[in-house]
């Protein structure tokens, strides 16, 4: 329903609404995307709260979102179940409503009946084995094995029996006959996470063994035959580590058969109150307690923050909030400070000159240029529209975008369609 109502507002109507009805998932629209009033409109209820004017697409994916919540809600004994992802639903519940996740199961649906090798690229914390699962079990391999492997938490010297297996006797320690990763994977899919880390001599073996669909464990002169798919996962660019030789170039090109980019949260904030909400829910099961929600301040917080560590920050920082709390979530209960989003890039820099304990010194080089281009953005944005009074088809035209990117830009950043200025002057648009 529409935010402003002839005799009254959505919200307040919402309010009206959920007593008689307290299953039914309700999305408000508005012309006004302000924080305070999505926060407002969350705590009465609503599942979702979105800007005009919006991609039909968008809306559609919402309101799956909703059902699938909705859905849920009505099996609450699936809450805490193990993540199985053979419906778009299902991904949805685990990830939230907003377009992003749309777009990923999207490509999803398009390479999971392929043997095309994919390439899971994103930050850490943003979902990339869960897409990982959702291809193998949306493929016609999805009967056979899912076998993840962390390339981070193998020693170099046991990569290579790790991946392909060992005889007995093959080296010191080696008392049995092990197979490895490939040949336990046979007929399903391999999960590659962090391949980044992978030596250099391991990958020259696990090239061959994906050309060959061949191995020979270590010890072994017999070749074994395996049909696998591989996904691989990184949170680096590979192919600027390819093109620094840090790694193979063939291998990443023989892995980057259908690429897949996990955004952050940061780039899904509409994700946010419903993935803290769904912890929430979580971890009042697993400590059979029963906080109830949010306060503003804290939703708030919530929304606004940074979330570096992207999902697997929220999850952790709902968790130690609900163990904390008593009957509802408050901001002391966050273990997250409000000076760590949107810092200044002034800042940052003279804390790093200094030599200061500053949190964002330790981020990485990309991660810095990128904060810092997310505010410059923030910033032009704001500026541009309060110039034009709100106007966002001529904002766009100044700053030569569309104006499909204007509006998600708007959206992901937490801007009001006024920009800040007066929104009276939205009604001269």
């Amino acid at each position: 329903m529409d935010f402003n109502l002839p005799d009254t507002n959505g919200i307040d109507l919402l309010r009206q609404i959920r007593p008689l009805h307290p299953r039914l998932p309700v999305i408000i629209i508005t012309a006004f995307a302000e924080i305070g009033r999505t926060v407002e409109a969350i705590k009465a209820g609503a599942y979702d709260y979105i800007a005009k004017p919006f991609n039909h697409d968008d809306l559609i994916q919402v309101i799956q979102g909703a059902l699938a919540q909705r859905e849920l809600a009505q099996r609450p004994n699936q809450i805490s179940a193990p993540p199985q992802l053979p419906t778009d639903a299902q991904l949805r519940i685990l990830m939230g409503p907003s377009h992003w996740v749309g777009d990923l199961i999207q490509a999803v649906e398009q390479v999971a009946r392929s043997d095309f090798n994919v390439l899971a690229m994103g930050e850490t914390g943003t979902g990339k084995e869960l897409i990982a699962q959702a291809i193998h079990y949306y493929s016609r391999r999805a009967e056979g094995p899912f076998i993840p492997v962390d390339c981070g938490a193998i020693p170099e010297t046991l990569f290579e029996s790790e991946l392909f297996g060992h005889e007995k006797g093959a080296f010191t320690g080696a008392v049995a006959r092990q197979p490895g990763k490939f040949q336990q994977a046979d007929g399903g899919t391999l999960f590659l996470d962090e391949i980044a880390n992978m030596p250099l001599p391991c990958q020259a073996k696990l090239l061959r063994a994906i050309q060959e669909k061949t191995f020979y464990p270590v010890g072994s002169q017999r070749p074994v035959k395996v049909n696998v798919r591989l996904v691989a996962a990184c949170n680096a660019e590979l192919e600027m580590a390819a093109a620094h030789g840090e790694f193979r170039a063939d291998l990443f090109f023989r892995l980057n058969e259908f690429t897949i980019r996990t955004p952050s949260l940061r780039q899904r904030r509409e994700d946010i109150l419903y993935l803290a909400d769904r912890f929430r829910e979580l971890t009042n099961a697993e400590l059979e307690k029963q906080v109830q929600g949010f306060s503003d301040p804290a939703l708030e917080l919530l929304l606004r923050f940074d979330w570096p560590g992207n999902v697997r920050q929220l999850r952790n920082t709902v968790r130690q909030a609900v163990l904390l709390a008593d009957t509802r979530i408050n901001l002391e209960h966050l273990n997250i400070r409000h000076h760590q989003y949107e810092p200044a890039m002034a800042d940052t820099l003279n804390h790093a000159a200094a030599g200061t304990s500053d949190p964002t010194v330790h981020l990485s080089l990309r991660e810095i240029v990128h904060r810092q281009t997310v505010a410059i953005e923030r910033d032009v944005l704001r500026r541009t529209l309060r110039e034009t009074g709100g106007n966002k088809a001529k904002a766009a035209r100044l700053l030569k975008i569309d104006y499909k990117t204007i509006h998600c830009k708007l959206k992901e950043y937490g801007i009001p369609a006024h920009g800040g200025c007066d929104p009276d002057v939205n009604h001269a648009k």
